[in-house]
């Protein structure tokens, strides 16, 4: 099965709430904007019922490189993560 596209996604909004596939696309173009927005202002952003975007700092490293083996040295960076809710996992993951 193949995983949908912006294309499809926007469409079935449309469809499933009565409005132009302009809106619809619209109102996921702000969401996005929004969750950048408050991930560099506050660190992190909630989806309800899906998950959290969060700011990871990470510390600098010692690492190899795999060509040649020589050992490198890693800086810190931060990263973005998108941690799955509870929720999500239950409802998505089949069980054991």
């Amino acid at each position: 099965m193949a995983k949908m596209t912006q294309t499809q996604i926007v469409g079935h909004f449309a469809e499933k709430f009565g409005m132009k596939r302009a809106d619809a696309k619209s109102i996921l173009d702000e969401l996005a904007a929004l969750a950048a927005k408050e991930v560099k202002k506050n660190g992190e952003f909630t989806v309800p019922g899906m998950g959290k975007l969060v700011l990871v700092k990470r510390k600098a490293r010692m690492g190899r490189n795999p060509a040649t083996g020589a050992a490198i040295k890693i800086p810190a960076k931060t990263v973005l993560k998108f941690r799955i809710a509870k929720a999500m996992k239950d409802t998505a993951l089949p069980k054991k």
